[in-house]
């Protein structure tokens, strides 16, 4: 399941679990490319959870992050960042990577 999100419940979504967090706006060509493969890898890893952040709703935050381009995809576990994904990804490559982590 993919989960749309905003800065006040940030916190709480990334909490004990492995999140990956697509950083995204609804004028990006690319993201509207890459939603469809962060549908299929949902199906795919159900253990993993999939947030959605508007960067245009949430500047802040993006900010923060140093979100400097869109899609750009982080995969959290318990609230600490462990990979990055910049630009669309396949999703062999999110399967690959993402397994590695894991399945540790």
């Amino acid at each position: 399941m993919i989960e749309e999100v905003n800065t006040p419940s940030w916190d709480k979504l990334l909490e004990g679990k492995w999140a990956l967090v697509d950083f995204w706006a609804p004028w990006c060509q690319p993201c509207k490319v890459q939603e469809p493969i962060l549908e299929k890898l949902a199906q795919q890893l159900p253990q993993l959870t999939i947030l959605k952040l508007n960067i245009d709703d949430n500047r802040y935050l993006s900010q923060q992050l140093s979100v400097r381009n869109i899609p750009s995809l982080i995969l959290y576990y318990n609230k600490v960042e462990r990979q990055r994904f910049v630009g669309v990804q396949p999703l062999e490559r999110l399967m690959e990577t993402i397994n590695k982590y894991i399945n540790k």
